[in-house]
Parts: C-alpha cells; structure tokens; sequence
C-alpha cells in the first residue's frame, strides 16, 4: 500500500510511520510522498533522511485559496497514494481532495472522539479545553475523513488517564507516547492488510480483538 502523509510541525507521528515500517510493526506499507504547509517543518527533515520524496506548498503562496486547492489536489494525485495519513496536519483539506480520496484520508485526533474536537480544537488548544472542563480521561483517536471536522468513521481510540498536575504540554506529550504513537501505525497497518472498511457509516474491523490495544 502507498501512502501518502501530510505534517505541518515537527512530525513525531510521521516519525512513528516510518519507524513502524522499518520494524515490521507497519507491513505492506511504503511512505511515497511527506506534504507540508510549513516550511520550517521538522518533518521535512525527517523525511530526507529516511530518503522519502516531500513536497512543500503553503496557502500563502497562492493568490487564493481554490489555486491552492487546486495545486494541492494535483500534488496528491501525482503521488497516486492508495491511502492519505494527516499526521499533525493543520491545512484544511479541500472538498475536492475529500471527495476524490473519499475513503482513502485518516487522521489522528488528541482526544477521544467526539469529545474535544470540531472547529478550532487543535493542538495544544485540545489540552487545554480538557484540563479547563476537568476531565479525568482523554487519549486519542484515529477516524476516516469526511466532509466535517473531525465527523468521520472511527477506526481505533486510546485512553490515557489525566493527572491532577498535568499542564497541556505534558498531557500532550503523554498522549502522544501512549496512544497517538500506539494506534497510528496500528490503524495504517489494518487498512493495508484488508482489515478494515465501512458498513452504514461506522468501521467494521475483520478478524479484530480489541484487548490488543490494552496491551499497548
């Protein structure tokens, strides 16, 4: 299966892609394309050193925004990807692209679906909303992507406990490392063996024990 991952930061998720297919954790699976917004991306870097092709176009370099959209759909379809992975990716992604990888586009989300999540809950924002509310339990989600913000199928979510003396960053970094780090490839790694696909809306998983992620 071809990939390709879309990053706009330092790319820790991408990171743990291309760790994942290097241990075999990932199988099937090849990395043909590393997209980024931002050119000061560290995940940019991450993808030279692994040898991985990675483009960079900003909205900001287009007169509007359709000619970005535009571009950025010809970018992804040059690259031909059987599946699209926003790994920390902070460009809204055009209906144009939803609709010609319909089915084909999964996310990564820092909270558990559908708690802290829609518009405007992204990044440290996520955190700091779950400390505010004072939940005891967040963790992290990987869906389909559809028309909505954060509205499509769920693949697999994680919990990771809240501590009383956690600040966003460190509820951030935990959740990474407990759960975003864990599912990520997990979920990649189902699709490109068959193993998942959807039924009236919601992801049906073939041959799938959920105790598994209680191991991660």
């Amino acid at each position: 299966m071809k990939i390709a991952v879309m990053v706009s930061g330092g790319g820790t998720n991408l990171q743990a892609i291309i760790d994942g297919i290097n241990n075999g954790t990932i199988t099937g699976t090849e990395i043909v394309l590393v997209y980024s917004n931002n050119p000061g991306a560290y995940a940019l870097e991450r993808a030279k050193r692994a040898g991985i092709p990675c483009v960079c176009r900003s909205p900001k370099e287009f007169p509007n925004r359709d000619d970005f959209n535009r571009e950025l759909l010809e970018i992804l379809k040059k690259a031909d990807p059987d599946l699209i992975v926003l790994a920390g990716c902070l460009v809204v992604i055009p209906k144009e692209v939803v609709e010609f990888f319909s089915g084909r586009i999964i996310n990564i989300h820092p909270s558990l679906i559908p708690s802290f999540c829609g518009t405007g809950y992204y990044g440290l924002k996520v955190h700091e909303k779950v400390l505010e509310r004072g939940a005891r339990v967040s963790g992290a989600t990987v869906h389909f992507v559809d028309e909505g913000t954060d509205t499509g199928p769920i693949i697999l979510q994680k919990p990771v406990m809240v501590r009383d003396d956690d600040t966003p960053e460190t509820l951030q970094k935990r959740i990474m490392e407990q759960a975003e780090w864990k599912i990520m490839p997990m979920a990649i790694n189902l699709i490109a063996n068959g193993k998942v696909r959807i039924e009236n809306g919601k992801v049906v998983i073939d041959d799938y024990d959920g105790s598994v992620l209680g191991a991660l």
